[in-house]
């Protein structure tokens, strides 16, 4: 078979690099290794995957056709040699969890209580990091396990679990110029989300920032949530902050929702747990989704 746990991996690494010696580079490999696997994967074929005729390969039509599956290939070839190794493996000898600031009220340190009694022996590190930042660490194998909102789109590296909802609301101090000579009972509108301040928890590295929930032109950025919450009670910005975590400093006046003529305010956002599908998870990792799940499906205390 031409394409098989090798070969794919080849095949569009020469794609996604550009070239049989970036692609070599980054295989570790030498390039006349990489020019020899292709070579002999279009002899198997009966196809030309590149052309040559240029300084660099350009894929051909037919490449390009083929590499959707070889990608599928590959992943599917991770997962399998993922479930095999944790199959084999015993106790993680540590769990490192990445959680969004925002959600740092979320209910896993209950879980973890639970995992320290299963697991006397675990080593347990928790790091509070911006999503992007969170996700991040997760890929690079530096966190097992990141606990996250939804992301704008799936991404197929990675398993997750539905555990919770979080509602974010726009709130400001009740002082601020914003609110300033509105009507009685009148509220806001767009434009005064634009051309007022905003209080961003974003991350450290700006070209990985969601922007989903960045709307003023002037934004002041942090990566703590807590730091967002004393700036915006400060009067410096507005911000969109964790109703839970709110609440309290909106009934002790320190803020107020936002009110607004023509938008809602408030977005409901499932929280995930996630994990690479390219990474085994030991038997605490595992432990700790099973009993996250457990919490989502556990019935509501009567009132």
């Amino acid at each position: 078979m031409a394409f098989d746990a090798d070969t794919a991996p080849v095949f569009l690494a020469v794609i996604d690099h550009g070239s049989f010696s970036a692609a070599a580079r980054a295989l570790g490999r030498v390039p006349s290794a990489v020019s020899m696997a292709i070579a002999n994967l279009e002899a198997e074929l009966g196809l030309v995957l590149f052309d040559r005729v240029g300084r660099e390969p350009r894929p051909t039509a037919a490449a390009l056709s083929l590499a959707p599956q070889a990608r599928a290939l590959v992943a599917q070839t991770r997962q399998l040699q993922a479930h095999a190794l944790s199959l084999s493996q015993g106790l993680e000898t540590k769990l490192t969890l990445a959680i969004a600031p925002e959600l740092l009220t979320a209910p896993w340190n209950h879980v973890l209580q639970a995992l320290a009694t299963e697991f006397p022996g675990l080593e347990v590190e928790v790091l509070a990091a911006p999503q992007a930042d969170a996700l991040a660490m997760l890929h690079s194998g530096r966190a097992q396990l990141a606990l996250v909102f939804e992301r704008p789109s799936l991404d197929g590296r990675e398993g997750f679990e539905e555990i919770d909802a979080e509602t974010l609301v726009l709130v400001v101090a009740p002082g601020h110029p914003v609110l300033q000579g509105l009507p009685a009972g009148g509220g806001l509108c767009e434009h005064h989300l634009t051309e007022t301040r905003q209080i961003v928890v974003s991350s450290r590295d700006p070209g990985r920032a969601d922007t989903r929930f960045e709307f003023a032109r002037q934004r002041w950025r942090t990566d703590n949530a807590l730091a967002a919450l004393n700036l915006v009670i400060a009067g410096v910005g507005w911000g969109w902050l964790p109703r839970s975590l709110v609440q309290p400093h909106v009934a002790a006046g320190r803020l107020v929702e936002m009110p607004f003529e023509n938008l809602s305010n408030g977005i409901t956002l499932w929280v995930d747990v996630v994990w690479s599908k390219e990474r085994p998870l030991g038997p605490a990792a595992r432990s700790f989704v099973a009993r996250m799940r457990a919490l989502r499906k556990a019935p509501s205390a009567p009132a």
